[in-house]
Order: C-alpha cells, then sequence, then structure tokens
C-alpha cells in the first residue's frame, strides 16, 4: 500500500513516551508516582537510543537502501526523531525542575543543590567527599600518554577544564573522572543536618563542588557531567557460531562499549567541551542532548523506595486469589476440575509458582518442561526447577538466551539448571523462543497425564505484580499436545505437526489472523454483524495492516488496543473510517495480548504472546490459545476487553496523523485498571468479575 497510509515506527515509540511523561503531569497521581514516571521515560529513551536509534545509524553508514513502511528513509527518519526527542526531554526537564521537586519539597523531600547548602551541610558533605569518594576515584588527565579513555555505556563521568600545571610540568586543560558503578548517584542526608524529613544530594554536586581536591596545585575552572549512549544490539555470527552460549558469553563484554548514539551533558557545559567529546565519540550536534538536572536521571528511580510516606504513593494492592485454587490441597486436583483463568496483577500470581513448587516436589512428576524468556534473579521458579532435577526428576528448560537486556541473568539460570541435572536447550538459531509455556507430565492412576499453563507474560514473579497479564492453568488434552508438540520442535529435529488448537509462529499464526481478519469482512459483506477487537502491546505488520483496512472498507467494526506503536492510521475516509485506536496508560503495564473475532456469533477468542509485528509472526517462536471454556471467555471479554473499551481516564485516542488525545466524555468517569482492582483487590477469593 502507499505509504501515506503507515505511520512510523521510531517516531511512534516517542509518542508513546509523551503518554508516560503525561503520567509524571498528571495531578492524579500521587507525587512519587509521578516521579518514577518520569525514571521511566528515561528508561525507555535509553532503550530507544540503544536498539531503535543505533539500527538506523547503522543504516545510514553502509548506506542501506529503500524505506520503512510510511516512506521515510533512515537518514529523514533520523533527522525527525532529533527533533521530537529534543523536545521531549525538553518538557520532562521541565517537568522535573519546576512541578514534581519543587512539590516534594513542599512535602520536606528535599534535593539540595550546592548553592542551598549552609556551613552544617557542607561540612557533611566535605567529610563524605574524603572518607566515600575521593579514595575511589580516579581523576585522568588527558595528555599523549593518557588518551580518552573507553567509556562504558551510560556510565556518569566528568569532564573538567584545568588551569596550571601539574607537577611534572604538564599543561592538558582537560581531565576526565568516571565515576565508578558502585558508587551511589543519590546520598541521603542526616535529617538533623538536611533540615527536612527526607534530604538529599547528588553525586554530581558533590563531585562538583570538590573536584579541586583531585588535582592538587591546579584550578577547576568548569566541571561538567555527561554520559554516552551506545549501540546494545548483539552481533553473533549464527553460521560459525558451534556454542550459543559460550559465543553470547564472549559478545556480552563488547555491549558496553558500543558505537556512540547519544551524548547527553549538563546544560553549563561550554560549548568547547561538549563539541570535543562529541569529537571524542564520533556523534553529531544532533545526538547532543543538554539536560538541566541528572544525566542519568534512571537513578532516581530509588528514591521512592527510601521514602516512607504511603500518602504519596499509590494505594498498596493485594491481588485476589481464584476461588477454584482455594477449594483443592493440591493443584493438579483443581485444574483436573476446571480450567483456570489467571488475571495479573488483579488476581496473584502466586498459582503458577505453586503449579511449578509442587509438580517439583511431587514424586508422581516425571517431567518438567518451561520456557523462559524473562525471569527474575531471585526467581522462585527457577530454583523449584533445580530442586526438582536434583531430585531426578526430568527437567527440560528452553532458555532464550538472546532476551535483549536479560541474556547475562538467562545465562547464569542456564548454568544452574545445567549443574542440577536439567535439559537446557537455546530454542531454534535465528528465531527467538518468546511463548510463554509450562508442562508437566504426572502419573496418575497408572496413566500419564499433562498439565499446562500458557500466558501473555512472563515467568517474572516481580513483573507479574504490575504487567497486566492472562495465564491459563489447564488439563485439556489437545491444548497438551499441542503444547507437548511445541517443546519437541524447540528441544528436536522435525517438520511442524498440524496442531490442534493452538496458532504458532513463525508457521501458521500470521496466515490464521489474516484468515481471521477476512473472514469477519466476508460477514460484514454479506450484510451480517461483524467485530474485530485486538489488544496488544504494538502493531506494525504491514500485510496484517492492509487486511484491517479492508476489513474497515467493507464495514467491520474494529476496536484496537494498542498500548505502544501502532503504524495503523485510523480514521481515514475511504480506508479505515471503522477502526478506533486507543492506548491505556496507567499504574499498571498494558502487557498481554488478546484477540476476539465476532464470527457470526461464535465468538472466537485468543490469548497470545506474539504482538502483531514482522518479528513476531517469522522471527520468533510464539503461542496463541483460544479459550474453550465459554465461562473463560466471557470473563475475559468483560474483564480484558470491555473496561478497556469503556475507559475514559486513562484511555489516548488515536488521531489520523498519529498524534493521540486524552478521551474526553460526558460519562461518569471510569478507569479499566481501577474497576479491576475494586473487583479483585484486598486478596478476595474471587474467580470472575
Amino acid at each position: 500500500m502507499s505509504p501515506e497510509y503507515f505511520l512510523n515506527r521510531e517516531l511512534g515509540l516517542l509518542e508513546f513516551n509523551r503518554r508516560v511523561l503525561a503520567q509524571a503531569e498528571d495531578t492524579r497521581n500521587p507525587l512519587l508516582e509521578r516521579l518514577k514516571f518520569l525514571c521511566i521515560v528515561s528508561s525507555n529513551l535509553d532503550e530507544f537510543f540503544e536498539v531503535r536509534v543505533a539500527d538506523l545509524k547503522e543504516q545510514i553508514e553502509f548506506g542501506a537502501p529503500g524505506t520503512s513502511p510510511d516512506g521515510l528513509t533512515p537518514r529523514q527518519t533520523m533527522a525527525r526523531i532529533s527533533d521530537e526527542a529534543h523536545q521531549l526531554v525538553e518538557r520532562q526537564y521541565q517537568v522535573l525542575n519546576e512541578v514534581v521537586l519543587p512539590q516534594l519539597a513542599e512535602q520536606s523531600i528535599c534535593f539540595l543543590r550546592r548553592t542551598q547548602w549552609n556551613e552544617a551541610q557542607q561540612a557533611w558533605i566535605r567529610d563524605y567527599f574524603f572518607r566515600e569518594l575521593m579514595p575511589i576515584l580516579t581523576p585522568m588527565g588527558l595528555d599523549p600518554s593518557h588518551p580518552f579513555p573507553r567509556m562504558l555505556n551510560k556510565s556518569l563521568n566528568f569532564a573538567i577544564e584545568l588551569e596550571g600545571k601539574d607537577a611534572f610540568g604538564r599543561n592538558s586543560g582537560i581531565a576526565i573522572v568516571q565515576a565508578p558503578r558502585a558508587l551511589p548517584r543519590i546520598i541521603r542526608l542526616p535529617s538533623e543536618i538536611a533540615g527536612h524529613e527526607y534530604g538529599f544530594v547528588f553525586l554530581s554536586s558533590i563531585l562538583h563542588a570538590h573536584v579541586g581536591e583531585l588535582f592538587s596545585g591546579m584550578t577547576a575552572r568548569g566541571c561538567y557531567q555527561f554520559r554516552v549512549t551506545r549501540n546494545s544490539e548483539l552481533s553473533l555470527d549464527d553460521e560459525s557460531t558451534t556454542n550459543l552460549r559460550l559465543a553470547l558469553q564472549g559478545e556480552l563484554s563488547h555491549r558496553q562499549f558500543g558505537d556512540a548514539v547519544r551524548l547527553e551533558v549538563a546544560d553549563n557545559c561550554s560549548p568547547g567541551i561538549a563539541e570535543f567529546l562529541l569529537q571524542q565519540f564520533g556523534l553529531e550536534q544532533e545526538d547532543l542532548y543538554r539536560v538541566n538536572g541528572l544525566v542519568n536521571l534512571v537513578r532516581m528511580m530509588q528514591v521512592p523506595d527510601w521514602v516512607d510516606r504511603p500518602d504519596l504513593k499509590f494505594p498498596a494492592f493485594i491481588p485476589g486469589m481464584p476461588r477454584e485454587i482455594g477449594k483443592h490441597d493440591d493443584i493438579f486436583s483443581a485444574i483436573r476440575r476446571s480450567d483456570i483463568l489467571l488475571h495479573h496483577p488483579f488476581q496473584s500470581f502466586n498459582p503458577v509458582v505453586e503449579f511449578i513448587q509442587q509438580a517439583a516436589n511431587d514424586p508422581g512428576v516425571l517431567a518438567i518442561k518451561m520456557t523462559v524468556y524473562r525471569t527474575s534473579a531471585d526467581s522462585t521458579l527457577m530454583t523449584s526447577l533445580i530442586e526438582a532435577a536434583k531430585r531426578g526428576t526430568e527437567v527440560t528448560v528452553v532458555v532464550e538466551l538472546m532476551a535483549r537486556f536479560d541474556e547475562e541473568a538467562n545465562i547464569n539460570w542456564a548454568a544452574k539448571l545445567e549443574d542440577a541435572g536439567a535439559h537446557v536447550v537455546y530454542g531454534v538459531v535465528n528465531h527467538k523462543t518468546h511463548a510463554k509455556m509450562a508442562m508437566v507430565v504426572r502419573r496418575e492412576d497408572d496413566k500419564l497425564r499433562r498439565y499446562v499453563h500458557l500466558s501473555t507474560g512472563n515467568y517474572h514473579q516481580r513483573t507479574a505484580r504490575f504487567y497486566t497479564d492472562f495465564g491459563l492453568l489447564t488439563a485439556n488434552e489437545n491444548i497438551c499436545a499441542d503444547v507437548n508438540d511445541l517443546f519437541a520442535q524447540l528441544t528436536g529435529l522435525g517438520r511442524a505437526s498440524a496442531l490442534r488448537h493452538l496458532w504458532q509462529s513463525p508457521f501458521t499464526l500470521h496466515q490464521k489472523l489474516i484468515k481471521a481478519i477476512r473472514n469477519e469482512t466476508e460477514h460484514a459483506r454479506a450484510g451480517r454483524k461483524a467485530r474485530i477487537i485486538a489488544k496488544m502491546n504494538a502493531l506494525l505488520e504491514p500485510e496484517i495492516i492492509q487486511a484491517l483496512y479492508e476489513a474497515s472498507g467493507a464495514g467491520v467494526e474494529i476496536d484496537l488496543i494498542v498500548r505502544g506503536v501502532c503504524a495503523l492510521r485510523p480514521g481515514l475516509p475511504g480506508v479505515s473510517e471503522n477502526i478506533h485506536v486507543r492506548s491505556i496508560v496507567g499504574r499498571f503495564l498494558e502487557h498481554s495480548r488478546i484477540f476476539y473475532f465476532y464470527n457470526d456469533r461464535a465468538e472466537d477468542l485468543y490469548l497470545a504472546s506474539a504482538d502483531w509485528m514482522f518479528r513476531n509472526f517469522f522471527r520468533r517462536i510464539e503461542a496463541c490459545f483460544p479459550l474453550l471454556d465459554p465461562k473463560l471467555k466471557r470473563r475475559v471479554i468483560k474483564e480484558g476487553l470491555q473496561p478497556y473499551l469503556k475507559d475514559n481516564l486513562n484511555t489516548w485516542e488515536m488521531l489520523p496523523d498519529g498524534n493521540y488525545r486524552l478521551k474526553h466524555t460526558r460519562a461518569a468517569a471510569f478507569s479499566a485498571q481501577h474497576y479491576l482492582m475494586e473487583v479483585y483487590g484486598q486478596g478476595s477469593d474471587t474467580g470472575s468479575a
């Protein structure tokens, strides 16, 4: 289709971060939570530059031909990114300095600047510098024998302008001080010294005040913090790699020193130093970001955890527990009785933990199989698998080593699992294993029975507390047989078999979705009611978008709930008039993938690990599974779709030009997330909304 029908992926990601930034500006959110949203924007932008901008720069460097579906060349996209990102960062720091920090100060949570220190504070900070900082810091003067040092990705550094000669008569004029990562970036002062209940000072402020102590006999004319962001994509030669884990371990050490893609400096940095740093990193002026405050704003994410002010945070939420779990002593009895649907974080993740823990301790369990894409460093699930393997249970774990930014953690778990005797495999080369599934094989009454867990989200106990996801525990024989076949594909060799209920990438998911969309198109053309509702994190794949345009043209009513980037343009006359796109941004991160097709009253409903992106359809192993129990299907419609279509507090409506606006209606205020918290909150023993 013509480029005018598609929106740019990178610009869409920046637009999403504007919606996150709006949460920091929203006075309905508690103050410390607003600070967190500011930090989340910085974290998101870090990854955006490390991955997306890095890829564009490589395309430009190597003269990659062609354009993206929206018609922009890599160079044109980079120019647009520079404009949009600079505006976004400027607004972010404006909100921090003019709104959030002053309001925190009113609550006796203060970040003391150098110009504000009184004598007692100066004395305490000076003592801290000599006691805790100076012994660790290594100042580096630049001269022919001391070239510009290698800078770690996203590390905090200082460029110092010097005047005078050192003990050897040298006068380079510039020195570099790198802040070791072990040092805290924010230091809390005793309340009696701070004069506030919570008084903090930045490491950068302490260094600025005492940098002269590092250069005896010389004068520091300027001290400027800076931070470089580097390309963090890993490059492995799949043709020559014989051991993926060993190759990846070697590559990880180079990630910290990839090509530079962005330079952040303090806004007081002199033009000469800024230009000098740009030259050292091979960057242009468009890659320079001057900020009014910390260059590593992500480090402020720790502050809310240090401050005991529940009134400035979201109210504590205790997730509910499905009543089906409480009726049985063991989880397998509960699953045999009926499928169990879990809606996180509104319902507890504990049943998933219990599923694996009970399997690990059950002598009747012969085998446990599980995929791991992202998990926590202290994962109870992984510990249970290790214990099961040590007891002699056949444990097979498909560990995705190439899960971006979790590679090292996954390597560590893979090694521990192997040491315990588990079978560890790394999936299929060139296809990330992104499916979320676990299977337990148990001997019952002289026969083997399989139990399965499938999910839209990761086996990560921490993120399960603030990511919205659905999970299914089932003993349905056909579903279990499909999952067994998927594990056979991942651990062995052979052709893909026809599955009974599951759709999978890279073989059937894309074509099945296209078929389902076209089926609704045919119903509409025949004059029957036709409806599609899809919820996901991203929508980018061109063929899917074209099929949705055709469905809209035929009269299919389409609602898309896309949290992040969406390349489809809604509301175009004659093309997408029947398509509505909304994004929900609130307390919890919307992560579930739900696909609903009316299908002439059959109301087919699927849950999936995959977004509608090229990589999910063709370069990943994904699982998309139906809800066969009518009661559970109604629950997902009632909890995962209808409240989000009704939401008018956290909903951003997408306009045809790719911009978003907050939804405003005359109806009573309604938040999908708040509604689900009320239904399941306080640990309520409930099974459905």
